[in-house]
């Protein structure tokens, strides 16, 4: 009776491993239709940021706004290690002027970064060893302060080399 027992638990495991390793995702993602194997779609911006996104834009109609961009797409670096240090990281927004010159990098720091200033502090340095401004906002800001921190701003462009 044991050892049926024991090969009906082998069975259901085994079946429920498989199901695991074909993916499909969670109930929900399949649910929503999200789930592609072992992959899914998700959301480029959250539910904080989708409002800055829209502040950024409607403060700056004469910049360029990005949302979601690589440190990759920001910054390069000649060891491995270096980029190591930055390739999977992400700024919230970079606005830029017209010829898609960086002039600032913004952090949303919404309650998820509660208890990383350390780590935010160093991409901050990382982005300003880079030559890049980094302004960062605990709430989405009015159109005035947006407009007043970008024009604070002092024309530092980087001039970077393709290597």
């Amino acid at each position: 009776m044991e050892f049926l027992l024991l090969i009906a638990v082998l069975i259901i495991g085994g079946m429920f491993f498989m199901t695991q390793m074909k993916g499909g995702g969670t109930k929900a993602e399949v649910k929503q239709g999200k789930a592609r194997g072992n992959v899914w779609a998700k959301s480029i911006l959250t539910k904080n940021e989708q409002p800055m996104f829209f502040r950024l834009r409607d403060s700056l109609p004469e910049h360029v706004v990005l949302a979601q961009v690589s440190f990759s797409a920001l910054i390069s670096a000649t060891s491995q290690a270096d980029r190591n240090s930055f390739n999977r990281k992400m700024a919230d927004f970079v606005v830029c002027n017209k010829a898609f010159e960086v002039l600032a990098v913004i952090e949303l720091d919404d309650s998820s970064h509660n208890g990383k200033e350390d780590e935010d502090g160093k991409r901050d340095e990382l982005l300003k060893k880079a030559g890049y401004n980094v302004l960062r906002y605990k709430h989405v800001p009015n159109i005035d302060d947006v407009k007043r921190d970008i024009a604070s701003l002092s024309p530092l462009v980087t001039k970077r080399q393709s290597k």
